[in-house]
């Protein structure tokens, strides 16, 4: 094998000069290092300058130069970017992008239980049912529970208002709604005695 030219070795320490220069500046950016690697930079600006002037006849080696060259020329433009970003105080292409804290889970609206009367006193088993909803729904979101005297009565009078309404058939709703209970009644329409 042909020992490297002095072309080539040029070449292939400007690559290396390239690479650690891109790599202090990305500690730089990173906050690993305390002022920009100003003296890496002028020696790779000067190897650059100085075949930028020569004459190099190998096409290979003008090819490889030209690509070093081109580099070179982005990534000096994207590092003045971001310090001008970061003198002015807003961020730049080097800011690093925090994840968005999620909020506390906001609670799922959720039907828990549905079931019609038309005479409460009659339908005790559907009325203990809706009870032991309400109380289940109660301890879930942290209420105290109802007493269940207190409970039928208000079933009872909702169940009487709502019929003198004209309604034969009175729904009533539990339902979890941003994290607490609600209970509703609601006259059936079109029911029929």
């Amino acid at each position: 094998m042909a020992e490297p030219s002095s072309i080539d070795q040029d070449l292939q320490r400007l690559e290396g000069e390239l690479k650690r220069l891109e790599l202090e500046y990305n500690m730089f950016f990173s906050g690993r290092l305390t002022k920009p690697p100003w003296e890496t930079r002028s020696r790779v600006e000067a190897i650059v300058k100085q075949y930028d002037h020569a004459h190099i006849q190998n096409y290979g080696d003008r090819f490889r130069f030209t690509t070093l060259q081109s580099r070179f020329a982005t990534l000096v433009d994207l590092w003045d970017r971001g310090l001008r970003a970061r003198e002015e105080g807003r961020p730049g292409p080097f800011a690093v992008k925090r994840p968005d804290k999620p909020g506390p889970e906001r609670p799922k609206d959720r039907i828990l239980y549905v079931t019609t009367f038309q005479d409460p006193l009659r339908e005790m088993e559907r009325l203990h049912d809706l009870f032991e909803s309400l109380v289940e729904a109660r301890r879930e979101s942290g209420q105290d529970s109802v007493p269940f005297h207190k409970f039928a009565e208000l079933v009872k009078s909702q169940v009487a208002k709502l019929r003198q309404d004209g309604s034969s058939e009175v729904a009533f709703r539990v339902m979890l709604k941003d994290g607490k209970v609600s209970f509703t009644a609601r006259a059936l329409k079109g029911a029929k005695e």
